[in-house]
């Protein structure tokens, strides 16, 4: 599927292909929360990074947060970058390079219409805010962290890979 995407101001226009468009993964960890989420979470969609077309790319700013090691108690760079627009501060994608094949836009970000997921992840609830309801389906799943289960393979169990790209 071809999914177009954009900003709020719109500075940046994007289109990336995707066999795995459905949002259902909702991260409640702090970066996503305070970089992306409006309701305490944001939801990543899987594409593949060589076919990122971007206009207006020099609006896009990225951002590598900070990660608390445990070990140290000092904080590393995430090798994550969260590409964001410079002029509206809308999120728009994370590219990490211990994943150079995939993009993932924010599905706040899509303009596209989106399919609708059958059932949720809940992830990183460990680190959700306590304001924050969690508002479940009948077949969502939790974790504390992060689920076993790749975006891909969960595309995959649910039969729902769409492999016209």
């Amino acid at each position: 599927m071809k999914l177009k995407g954009s900003c709020h101001c719109g500075s940046v226009k994007f289109t990336v292909s995707s066999s795995h468009p459905y949002p259902y993964n909702y991260c409640y960890c702090s970066i996503c929360r305070k970089t992306a989420g409006g309701g305490g979470f944001a939801i990543n969609i899987e594409g593949e990074a060589a076919t990122l077309d971007i206009s207006g790319n020099e609006y896009v700013s990225v951002y590598q947060a900070r990660i608390a090691d445990a070990e140290s108690g000092r904080g590393k760079q995430s090798p994550g970058k969260r590409h964001f627009c410079s002029e509206c501060g809308s999120a728009l994608w994370v590219w990490d390079p211990r994943w150079p094949e995939l993009v993932h836009p924010f599905a706040s970000a899509i303009d596209s219409e989106l399919p609708v997921p059958p059932e949720r992840t809940h992830l990183m609830l460990e680190y959700k805010a306590n304001w924050v309801p969690l508002q479940l389906g009948r077949h969502d799943k939790c974790f504390d962290r992060y689920p076993d289960e790749s975006i891909a393979s969960w595309h995959e169990r649910t039969g729902l890979t769409d492999s016209s790209g």
